[in-house]
């Protein structure tokens, strides 16, 4: 039983550590996303109507859109090229920053 329990404990310390190992940086995301302020807006608020807003857009969203630019599942040549060269840190990141604004 001691060892059930304990397996137990060890099984929700690593998912707990492994939940804050992959929790986004929303300050790093902003600083990435400063590449994507030209279209979109320093704010995520874009000046232009073909190109749509990010603040406030839901982070699982922003995630799968721009894993999607970047494996040329979904295309556009701009995007393509920007989502490209993101990690997957940089993606969760820069999704975090979005969703975080209003």
């Amino acid at each position: 039983m001691k060892r059930q329990i304990l397996t137990v404990l060890t099984a929700v310390a690593l998912a707990s550590a492994a939940n804050v190992a992959t929790a986004a940086d929303v300050a790093a995301g902003k600083a990435k996303a400063a590449s994507c302020a030209g279209c979109h807006g320093a704010n995520g608020i874009s000046a232009v109507p073909t190109y749509p807003n990010l603040a406030g857009q839901k982070e699982a969203y922003l995630t799968k859109q721009m894993k999607a630019f970047k494996d040329g599942s979904r295309t556009d040549p701009t995007m393509n090229a920007m989502a490209k060269p993101l990690s997957d840190a940089d993606i969760a990141n820069i999704s975090a920053f979005y969703a975080g604004l209003k």
